[in-house]
């Protein structure tokens, strides 16, 4: 398998899990400006990260991937056994991805809708509202356990990659006492060590 991906973009949750997995893989690490060039726009039309490539197989979309890989993986469990294990799976990956991933999107690509300063400063600052809002239900399901289904899934490694994403853009959690100690114990994690070194996010 081969991953196509930016630094500390949300590849990164599919990386983790890579590393979780345990199986061969490669990476290739693009530039903004060779996602429009043609070679990549046949594997991956949008134009964006990621794109996992499996033999004749090309996939886009995190969420798609995640539960590829998953699947592809059962003994490691990472989605669940049951229908309703791996419906909260998909439920915390549902609001990673179409709540939390899409308001950051408003934050990253501020300037895409305003030019004045001042309204650009007011986007920000509603968005981070919003987000500390959509941060506190996963804080709140994690009161009382380690993962957000209460073991380890794909949708963990997403919302560790939201959590970087808080700290590069000064988002304040430190309210959140569950969710930072979650950030700890990911942190820690050899698989997300080895996936944050392979991108040259730590040393």
């Amino acid at each position: 398998m081969k991953l196509y991906y930016f630094p500390g973009a949300c590849p990164l949750a599919t990386h983790i899990v890579l590393e979780w997995i345990g199986k061969p893989y490669e990476t290739q690490r693009l530039t903004r400006e060779q996602t429009k060039e043609p070679e990549y726009l046949a594997l991956n039309p949008l134009g964006a990260v990621p794109t996992l490539v499996d033999g004749d197989f090309v996939l886009t979309q995190s969420a798609a991937i995640l539960e590829y890989i998953a699947e592809l993986s059962p003994e490691i469990d990472l989605i669940g056994n049951t229908p309703r294990e791996r419906a909260q799976t998909r439920r915390w990956l549902g609001l990673c991805n179409a709540d939390l991933h899409r308001t950051f999107a408003l934050i990253f690509g501020a300037d895409a809708y305003t030019d004045d300063p001042d309204f650009k400063q007011i986007l920000i600052n509603k968005t981070k509202d919003r987000l500390q809002v959509v941060f506190a239900e996963a804080n709140r399901q994690l009161a009382d356990k380690a993962w957000l289904t209460g073991k380890r899934s794909i949708a963990d490694a997403y919302l560790y990659v939201l959590l970087v994403w808080a700290r590069a853009t000064e988002l304040d959690l430190s309210a959140q006492k569950n969710l930072m100690s979650f950030a700890a114990r990911m942190d820690a994690d050899p698989g997300v060590q080895a996936a944050m070194r392979s991108q040259g996010l730590i040393n």
